[in-house]
């Protein structure tokens, strides 16, 4: 018999070991981690302890995911409060920008909205924005998220500055702080009409940014940017002409 005819007899007879239970006692089974020969049953427990071992770290990755899920949601929730209680129009782009860079810790945001009403065609978050901007924002059905491959709306970023290193030895030149300079990954939302759906035209962007180049990457999830773009959307409805 070859192993496969053996291991197909054992499951089509599971009284064997019940009718010859000294062999459970007598089989020695190679052991995984190198050491002398063990037991059945040892087997059995070990396999019963990495098993054990996964589902400990399954449930630990579990909880993590929780914990950063409610992190996540309060701070929506107090970057919502900050929107919804900014009354001035004028005010209202970077109230959401500025919201997201600190209650979110987003090192660089940038916001421009286009196709205003003629009372805002003149604000700061109004300016010009090149046609390929335009065409590339309309294709965003959901949030970009990756590598700063040189993108025009990026250059809406202000440079990143950290702090300075409190302390350093005299005379040696201070080391870069980390998180400094320009935007090395993107996050870039689409703001557009909620209920107008995916394949209306927006009339804005939303231009996350770090010098982090992990901070956004291709494989992260993006409901809750998706939330802040819809959000942020509906809010700046009220620019639009009417």
């Amino acid at each position: 018999m070859n192993d496969r005819e053996v291991a197909d007899y054992l499951l089509a007879n599971p009284e064997f070991f019940a009718q010859h239970a000294e062999l459970l006692a007598t089989i020695r089974l190679a052991n995984p981690h190198g050491k002398a020969a063990i037991s059945l049953q040892e087997r059995q427990m070990e396999m019963l302890r990495d098993k054990n071992k996964h589902l400990e770290r399954r449930l630990a990755e579990l909880v993590r995911y929780g914990h950063e899920n409610d992190s996540l949601s309060a701070k929506f929730s107090r970057w919502t409060a900050r929107v919804i209680a900014e009354r001035d129009p004028y005010a209202l782009p970077r109230t959401i920008a500025d919201g997201i860079a600190e209650v979110f810790d987003v090192p660089q945001t940038a916001l421009r909205v286009w196709d205003v009403a003629d009372t805002y065609s003149q604000a700061d978050f109004a300016r010009q924005v090149g046609e390929e901007v335009r065409l590339f924002t309309n294709g965003l059905s959901t949030p970009y998220c990756g590598a700063n491959t040189g993108f025009e709306a990026a250059q809406w970023l202000a440079p990143a500055v950290a702090a300075p290193a409190a302390h350093a030895a005299e005379g040696a030149e201070a080391a870069p702080p980390a998180g400094d300079g320009p935007a090395a990954s993107v996050a870039l939302l689409a703001l557009r009409a909620p209920l107008a759906g995916n394949d209306a035209p927006a009339f804005g962007l939303l231009v996350l940014g770090s010098p982090d180049p992990r901070r956004f990457h291709d494989g992260m999830a993006t409901d809750f940017l998706a939330q802040i773009a819809t959000l942020a959307s509906a809010a700046l409805t009220r620019l639009l002409p009417h």
